[in-house]
């Protein structure tokens, strides 16, 4: 397995033929509750736009093995849950509400996330479900804002 085949897959959890998105997403999910809370939240921040950035590049060169958005492609489903949880307090019912939220946004592809897979691409593997932790983390820091959570 090449570099990018492990970063991609996320270690492997794309090689599970069902559920490897919700697996991925579940992954970034625990280790924001793990680790978000003991550092900075600009720490957080330049994570996420570094798995998102790593996540373009490994799905572009992925994509002359196993073709256009191949379904072991999880990093974006990492790159998605940090963007859903980005500057939110560490709970466990937010990383749940994120994890519910960003997992709908990315099924349904509502809202112009499914425009942003038209994209050349790692960019169009990534953009949509950018897109859906955006929507995510908006929904959360309003609910947040109004004391919902």
């Amino acid at each position: 397995m090449t570099i990018h085949q492990i970063i991609a897959t996320v270690g492997g959890i794309g090689y599970i033929r069902k559920g490897s998105g919700t697996v991925a997403a579940a992954l970034g999910v625990i280790a924001w509750y793990l680790f978000a809370g003991n550092v900075e939240p600009v720490v957080i921040l330049l994570l996420t736009l570094g798995i998102t950035a790593i996540g373009v590049w490994s799905a572009t060169v992925v994509e002359q093995y196993w073709g256009i958005d191949s379904h072991r492609v999880v990093i974006d489903e990492v790159a998605g849950m940090g963007i859903s949880l980005l500057f939110l307090p560490v709970s466990f019912g937010i990383g749940l509400a994120a994890f519910v939220l960003f997992r709908f946004f990315d099924i349904a592809k509502p809202a112009y996330i499914r425009s942003m897979e038209k994209l050349p691409r790692g960019w169009g593997v990534m953009a949509d479900d950018v897109l859906a932790g955006i929507y995510t983390n908006i929904l959360l820091q309003v609910a947040v804002k109004l004391s919902i959570l």
